[in-house]
């Protein structure tokens, strides 16, 4: 059972968040962030090494957050693992009942810890979306050996609608949805009008009719992370004018001036036929999550249990 799966199969607009696995293995840093999160999300990714970064494992942090009652999406990436781990490894996750797995190629290890590290790279996000679903459908590894039981989780992929040549990113999800994709998360969107260019594009190859768009968002909630984003994160276009937005307020205002711009992206991807929900990216600020999802309109999932809203402090916060 998913809980994304259906928000996506019922035309709910979806929410989906982020949580980032510990350096070390204390299993309580993967609890606070899993129930800051319970019950205003749909599903939670777990991330995979991000950033070729070593950090507790994706499988053993989708297993806490579940513990903790959040819904997991497993993220595995071809970096670290041939075909034999990747298979292996999604078919641990079906075991152990993680109801969404989100595939990629990965970050190249010369970007993370370890740029010494050997890359493996067997296959890359749209091979490995491709045997995910053969795995799941037709109940069968790659070698054509047949599963004795199938998994049963929905099939994950991402893009990055910003990155050059431009017209092409459409067209490389498509790949994606044809090999089994079911739900797309994006890069983050600071650029209302160029997504918007995108999924245009997305919707006349009729994407969203097989595959959930959901949109990456996030608060810059300070200049420093305004410019890592802008410099460091590929493919990621900030506008000048958010930019100049953000410098142009004092210094103790601008966390709360990138809440609000988020607040703003949000309302209008919401406005973007085809656009299926919203993957609020918030590192470190996960207590704030709730706060930018009410303000947006969203507010707590369907079926979640009323609780009071977020203190007044928690708004304010820098």
């Amino acid at each position: 059972m998913s809980a994304l799966r259906d928000a996506l199969a019922a035309g709910r607009f979806a929410v989906t968040a982020e949580i980032g696995p510990p350096r070390g293995a204390d299993p309580a840093a993967v609890t606070r962030k899993a129930e800051q999160l319970r019950g205003w999300v749909d599903a939670a990714n777990v991330t995979d090494n991000q950033g070729a970064h070593v950090r507790m494992g994706s499988l053993a942090g989708s297993v806490l957050a579940l513990r903790a009652g959040v819904e997991p999406v497993m993220q595995l990436t071809c970096r670290d693992r041939n075909r034999l781990a990747l298979q292996s490894d999604l078919l641990s996750a079906g075991a152990l009942g993680i109801p969404n797995v989100l595939l990629l190629t990965g970050d190249h290890p010369r970007h993370g810890d370890h740029p010494d590290g050997k890359p493996v790279f067997d296959l890359d996000g749209v091979q490995l979306v491709w045997t995910a679903r053969t795995m799941r459908d037709e109940h069968r590894l790659l070698s054509g050996r047949e599963l004795g039981t199938a998994p049963g989780w929905t099939v994950g992929t991402v893009e990055n609608p910003f990155a050059p040549p431009p017209g092409f990113r459409a067209r490389r999800l498509l790949k994606k949805v044809v090999a089994g994709a079911e739900f797309v998360q994006t890069q983050f969107v600071f650029d209302v009008p160029r997504f918007a260019a995108f999924m245009a594009e997305v919707r006349d190859l009729g994407i969203p009719e097989r595959c959930g768009v959901i949109a990456g968002v996030g608060p810059l909630r300070s200049v420093r992370v305004l410019e890592h984003v802008r410099d460091e994160v590929p493919g990621t276009h900030v506008p000048d004018a958010l930019a100049r937005r953000l410098r142009g307020v004092p210094a103790d205002r601008v966390a709360e001036e990138g809440v609000t711009a988020c607040v703003e992206t949000i309302q209008a991807l919401r406005e973007i036929p085809g656009v299926a929900g919203v993957h609020v990216m918030a590192f470190g600020f996960e207590h704030g999550i709730p706060e930018i999802l009410t303000r947006a309109g969203l507010g707590r999932r369907p079926g979640a249990p009323e609780i009071d809203p977020p203190p007044e402090g928690v708004r304010r916060a820098g």
